[in-house]
């Protein structure tokens, strides 16, 4: 028999009251209330799309009035709002339709603004758009190019680069020449722009950077002429059509990348001469030594990192940084919006790294020359990443996991890592906006108990407006049933202490026996579980049903060091399935828990690891939820799958033992697999394969199909709320 060593869950005497009077507070009346009530449990009101401008002084903030969409900036100096653009009365120019956009952008100057209007994607994140400057000075706007695929204003604000067909090229503002900069686009060859997987899989979509004195463009071009073709379609009309995606799986060709720089001047190009070795180039860096470029290069595996400085106009290139590793190195954090863990700040020789060397996420500090002038940051925990860096005062602003894997704060440092101060101190998890002169920041801010509160703060912790408010949530909260997440730790059999949270259901009851849903993700250096406040409302109607939903931080995660996150290395599936198994029979030895009635659910990599689980640990869940599931990683895309599963020529049997399908013979219990045909990341082939390996062991499964909608399955109000009962009525079959 397993013994669990239970750690006491984190209650608070209000949750007990709002559990004792649940039953007098109005309830969701049907599955749709709730779904489509869940915004009320987010709080509003506030500033929406904020950017810090002029050096950190002021930012700007969108609101919408009425049909109208308005642009207003705050002075950091005496707080007053000032409205600077409207598209009231605004047309596009030479029509009388209203302007409207999808997004912008400043230029640096905060001469003109940079709009990007008619958006057609392509790909999860990219598109062909209009683009429309506004002038400040004159109130004027003119198109500036259409359907281009991104565009972006010169830091001196005399030009605007763009991306246009495969090529790149720059429009001069005085004069309006466009003057192109690269011609060698064909077929699969792009400048300036990626495929689908290195978009996907390393977080850019435009593939260009102006250097800072702007008269360089340093830009990928990308070959994907020898990468394997994957077709979808939704099977509608006569003939159906087919989209076609350059997609390559475990094995195949990568796409070819190098880096060009051409010269905005003279419209000259040169080719920096590093050899790609198999590899990749995933990021690019203009430093503060003038004419430098820094270039990141991986192997195919993603264990062996060089960053080399160039001189772009001779092309004299020198290693300065290498790191090498037994597993995977991270240059970006997907999950927590970062794009960048390498930081080259303005004015100074030096640069900064996080790097997990020694066991954790901290922050390096290098000169040029490429030698480690100190660490910065230590402890047993991550640093997440570097908010902003003040160079005048040597001193950088970081966020962290020090005060718990849960919880993030805004932590102050100077550059040798001796003066630290802790900025945000309310328990609770953080998401904060920071200036670039590191003088004030936005803490949005809850936990489990409170609603999202957002301040504007400045460096030294006064409070200099609220920004959003929870009274509406809190009113609501008062009338309405709501069931609180409690946070819970207990210690796996072998030893390992694992995190998670549970909502209880409406009206509990500790002398009855409740139904689980484990509601899991999994993927390395993801996270579920935080202590802040849930407002999912499928899990409110779960809840008012009478389940018992958890989640919990499994290892592969991230926040809790390298042992933790690597432990998946090269098997993925084996360590996350047992973590949810163990976590499923620590909920079970709870006496108010019905160890015979648990159900594990996930989408995307959450659908392979929910349905692994399943089939290699029989017995332990009666019903799985899968949704889009990764069923044999083979199938899936190289630079993902290779990044954490190593060659597949190196790990044949780690492949084969990390497929759902090779344990389709395992399946003991219900199991409902949903997948649209039109999934362009995780394509329905996985399903497929996974059904027919059921159907060969002799195995019944409920299917749901939807035809068109990409990798969220459904495609719009109708077909959402169909998946979600769906979901709810196999849940209501199998373990009620």
């Amino acid at each position: 028999m397993k013994i669990f060593k239970k750690i006491v869950p984190l209650l608070a005497a209000a949750l007990l009251i709002a559990y004792s009077s649940s039953a007098q507070k109005q309830t969701y009346q049907s599955l749709e209330e709730a779904l489509t009530s869940a915004g009320k449990l987010r709080s509003e009101g506030g500033p929406s799309n904020i950017t810090w401008i002029e050096g950190g002084e002021k930012y700007s903030f969108t609101r919408t009035n009425g049909i109208f969409q308005e642009l207003w900036t705050k002075s950091m100096k005496d707080l007053k709002e000032e409205r600077v653009f409207t598209t009231e009365n605004l047309r596009f120019p030479g029509t009388e339709t209203q302007f409207t956009y999808a997004s912008f952008q400043w230029a640096n100057n905060f001469k003109n603004l940079l709009f990007q209007t008619n958006f057609k994607r392509i790909w999860r994140y990219s598109g062909n758009s209009d683009y429309y400057l506004y002038s400040f000075g004159d109130r004027s706007i003119k198109l500036i190019v259409e359907q281009a695929f991104t565009a972006e204003v010169s830091p001196d604000g005399k030009k605007v680069g763009y991306g246009k067909d495969g090529d790149l090229y720059q429009l001069l503002l005085e004069t309006g020449e466009v003057i192109r900069l690269t011609d060698d686009a064909h077929g699969q060859v792009y400048n300036g722009r990626f495929g689908w997987a290195q978009e996907e899989e390393f977080g850019l979509v435009q593939g260009w950077k102006w250097s800072h004195d702007s008269r360089f463009i340093a830009y990928w071009q990308s070959d994907e002429s020898d990468v394997p073709i994957y077709r979808l379609t939704d099977f509608s009309g006569h003939h159906p059509q087919y989209m076609e995606v350059p997609y390559p799986k475990v094995g195949d060709n990568p796409p070819v990348v190098r880096i060009g720089i051409s010269d905005t001047q003279t419209a000259k190009r040169r080719w920096i001469d590093i050899d790609l070795e198999g590899g990749y180039i995933p990021r690019i860096y203009w430093t503060s030594k003038p004419n430098t470029l820094a270039v990141l290069w991986m192997n195919r595996v993603q264990n062996h990192m060089k960053i080399w400085f160039v001189d772009v106009t001779i092309g004299d290139k020198k290693v300065i940084l290498e790191e090498k590793t037994d597993t995977w190195i991270e240059i970006f954090d997907f999950f927590s919006g970062v794009q960048d863990l390498t930081y080259f700040p303005d004015n100074i020789d030096q640069f900064f790294w996080i790097s997990e060397r020694d066991g954790w996420a901290h922050i390096y500090r290098y000169d040029y020359e490429g030698r480690m002038i100190n660490q910065v940051t230590k402890g047993l925990w991550e640093v997440k990443s570097i908010k902003a860096i003040d160079t005048d005062k040597a001193q950088l602003l970081y966020v962290s996991t020090e005060v718990s894997p849960l919880e993030q704060n805004l932590f102050l440092t100077d550059f040798k890592g001796r003066k630290k101060s802790r900025i945000t101190t309310a328990s609770g998890h953080h998401s904060v906006n920071v200036s670039k002169n590191c003088k004030y920041y936005i803490d949005s801010w809850s936990d489990i108990n409170t609603p999202t509160l957002s301040y504007l703060m400045n460096i030294k912790g006064k409070k200099l407006e609220q920004l959003v408010n929870n009274g509406d949530v809190l009113k609501y909260l008062d009338n309405h049933f709501y069931a609180p997440r409690e946070l819970f730790s207990f210690v796996t059999t072998d030893g390992q202490r694992l995190d998670g949270y549970l909502t209880k259901p409406m009206n509990f009851d500790p002398l009855k026996k409740y139904p689980i849903l484990l509601d899991i993700y999994g993927a390395p250096g993801s996270q579920g579980v935080y202590n802040s406040f849930g407002t999912n409302g499928w899990h409110q109607w779960l809840a008012q049903q009478g389940y018992v939903v958890a989640s919990v931080n499994n290892r592969g995660n991230g926040g809790y060091g390298y042992t933790f996150e690597k432990a998946v290395y090269r098997r993925l599936g084996k360590i996350e399935s047992y973590d949810f198994a163990e976590t499923a029979k620590y909920l079970a030895s709870m006496s108010w828990l019905d160890g015979d009635k648990i159900a594990i659910r996930g989408h995307s990599y959450g659908g392979f690891t929910s349905s692994y689980t399943m089939l290699t640990h029989p017995g332990v869940f009666r019903a799985s939820v899968t949704a889009a599931p990764v069923t044999d990683h083979l199938y899936y895309d190289c630079i993902y799958t290779e990044r954490y599963m190593g060659l597949m020529d190196d790990n044949r049997e780690g492949y084969r033992q990390s497929a759902v399908i090779t344990h389709a013979s395992n399946l003991d219990g219900y199991l409902l697999l949903a997948h649209s045909l039109l999934d362009d990341n995780v394509h329905p082939q996985h399903t497929f394969q996974l059904v027919n390996a059921l159907n060969m062991a002799g195995k019944n499964y409920d299917l749901k199909i939807f035809p068109p909608g990409a990798h969220g399955i459904y495609t719009n109000t109708t077909t959402y709320l169909l998946l979600m009962h769906q979901y709810t009525d196999f849940l209501e079959s199998y373990l009620k």
